[in-house]
C-alpha cells in the first residue's frame, strides 16, 4: 500500500506519510511489521526518516558535481526546488597548524570559520564547513549567507583557477547528525576541498552529505 501510494503519485516527493500508529490503524498490521517496512523502504531510498520530525517520501537522489565547483543553490534551483541556508557558525579565529598548512599561512594568522547547513525544500542535504584566509576575503563575516552562498561570494571575489578534492565515506558527530536530521552513525559522504585563485589559497572546505540523500557524479577524459 505504501509503495503503491508513492508510485501512483498519491504521495509525491516530500509528502509526510502517516505515523506508524496511524499506519497500524489504517492497514491492520502489527507495529513491528510497519516499522520493518518503513526501515526497508528507507534503505531502498523511497522514504526519508527525520528524527523528531516524521517520515517523508524521498525525492530521487540529488547529485553533486564531483569535478566541478558549483553553487549548491544553482544545483537545487535546476531541480526546480527551493534552496535555503541555516548559518550555524560565523567567527574569526587564529589558524592552528592544520588550518595554516591548508591555507598556506602562518600559525596564529587571522582566518575566518563558517558552518552552514544547506536545505533542499525543508530537508538538510549538506553541511558546509569552511576556513577562509582573511587576506583573500576581509569582509567575509559581514556577508548574509542566507541570501547568497559562500561559493557565490568567493567566486565573484576571487575566481577559482585550481582546486583539489578528497572524497571519503565518514561517520559524523552527534552535532552533525542533529543538523542533518539523521541518526548518529548513519553513513555520510565527505568532500574535503581546497581552492586557489592564482597563487592564493581561497579556502579549505569540508562538504558533508547524508549518504542516503545524495550521490556524487564526475566525468573525465583521457
Amino acid at each position: 500500500m505504501i509503495v503503491q501510494q508513492i508510485h501512483s503519485g498519491a504521495w509525491p516527493p516530500h509528502y509526510r506519510i502517516p505515523s506508524e500508529a496511524e499506519l497500524v490503524e489504517q492497514l491492520g498490521f502489527s507495529r513491528m511489521t510497519i516499522n520493518r517496512a518503513l526501515r526497508e523502504l528507507t534503505t531502498e531510498g523511497l522514504l526519508i526518516r527525520m528524527q523528531g520530525v516524521g517520515t517523508f517520501v524521498a525525492e530521487p537522489k540529488g547529485h553533486a558535481a564531483l569535478f566541478e565547483i558549483r553553487n549548491i543553490a544553482e544545483e537545487i534551483a535546476e531541480r526546480g526546488h527551493h534552496h535555503s541556508t541555516q548559518v550555524v557558525v560565523m567567527e574569526q579565529i587564529k589558524a592552528n597548524q592544520k588550518q595554516a598548512t591548508d591555507l598556506e599561512l602562518k600559525v596564529g594568522d587571522r582566518i575566518f570559520h563558517s558552518v552552514l547547513v544547506h536545505f533542499e525544500e525543508y530537508i538538510p542535504i549538506q553541511i558546509e564547513e569552511r576556513y577562509i584566509s582573511s587576506k583573500v576575503a576581509p569582509d567575509y563575516l559581514k556577508q548574509d549567507f542566507t541570501q547568497l552562498t559562500p561559493n557565490q561570494y568567493l567566486t565573484e571575489l576571487a575566481p577559482v583557477t585550481e582546486g583539489e578534492h578528497v572524497v571519503e565515506a565518514v561517520l559524523v558527530t552527534k552535532q552533525e547528525s542533529d543538523l542533518l536530521h539523521i541518526k548518529h552513525g548513519d553513513p555520510c559522504l565527505s568532500i574535503q576541498r581546497r581552492t586557489w585563485s592564482g597563487a592564493l589559497v581561497i579556502s579549505s572546505t569540508r562538504l558533508l552529505y547524508p549518504g542516503s540523500r545524495y550521490r556524487l557524479e564526475g566525468r573525465f577524459g583521457l
